[in-house]
């Protein structure tokens, strides 16, 4: 009878080791899920506030360039333009151009848009590793629930399903932490 009991007892320990690994996993999965989420705020709100410089750097160039459409219409008729008044309009189309692009600043709307669009790229990826994250982390608690009922009823199906949702959950991390975007989950 011994020797039943200490097969228990071995399969047992196996399984607490088990258990202690995908614990393990299930840590490591959630730590990447809160980094992730983290950033998927962060770029969410660099990419608004790029969004909202980008509109009212739009509509100064709008009111701008209306300004000086306005000054225009004024002498279409033939009248003279005055030198003081060709200045005001040379100075308002170069304000135009510099609102659509500065380049040493990167305070442009072509720079501000680029900037905006990478924060989005950003925060789609971390979403796309949150979701992986989370996805590995459930596979990881299903696996131990598993192992822990294999470990009171002495069912080695449930171990052997356990160990298939720890490697499906240990996939499923690895694909957050290094190519979240190639699974769309």
């Amino acid at each position: 009878m011994s020797g039943g009991h200490d097969h228990i007892e071995g399969t047992n320990k196996s399984i607490a080791i088990l258990i202690a690994i995908l614990a393990a996993c299930l840590a490591i999965a959630e730590t990447g899920a809160k980094g992730a989420q983290t950033d998927v705020l962060t770029e969410h709100v660099e990419a608004s506030n790029l969004w909202g410089f980008f509109q009212a750097k739009t509509i100064r160039q709008s009111i701008v360039r209306t300004a000086a459409e306005e000054v225009e219409a004024l002498y279409k008729g033939g009248a003279e333009m005055p030198a003081a008044v060709q200045a005001q309009l040379e100075s308002w189309r170069r304000t135009v151009a510099r609102y659509d692009s500065e380049p040493d600043t990167k305070e442009g709307r072509k720079e501000l848009r680029e900037g905006a669009l990478g924060h989005a790229a950003k925060r789609d990826k971390a979403r796309a590793a949150y979701h992986h994250f989370e996805y590995g982390s459930a596979a990881f608690q299903l696996a131990i629930v598993l192992a822990s009922a294999a470990a009171v009823t002495s069912v080695p199906l449930l171990a052997v399903a356990s160990g298939v949702l720890g490697l499906l959950g240990a996939a499923l991390t690895a694909i957050g932490f290094l190519a979240p975007t190639a699974i769309h989950l």
